[in-house]
């Protein structure tokens, strides 16, 4: 009895070593050569827009309003 039970426990040590995925180690890939391309010449920066100051100016205007309304407390009826 115990004889076949250690041949059965051999056996299927075997079978699942055989069925084990075989260790390779994985393929070396060459990187890529790299292309190097001159930078192109700096493109010129545009013009602000002749009213872009003064929307700038009311978006600060009313942020500041924004806040102190927000600071103010309600007037009391």
């Amino acid at each position: 009895m115990k004889k076949s039970l250690l041949l059965v426990a051999l056996m299927a040590a075997a079978a699942l070593t055989a069925c084990g995925k075989k260790d390779e180690p994985p393929a070396v890939v060459a990187p890529a050569p790299v292309v190097v391309t001159p930078p192109a010449a700096p493109a010129a920066a545009p013009a602000p827009a002749p009213d872009a100051q003064s929307a700038l100016d009311a978006a600060n205007a009313a942020t500041e309003a924004a806040k102190k309304n927000a600071e103010t407390p309600p007037a009391k009826p």
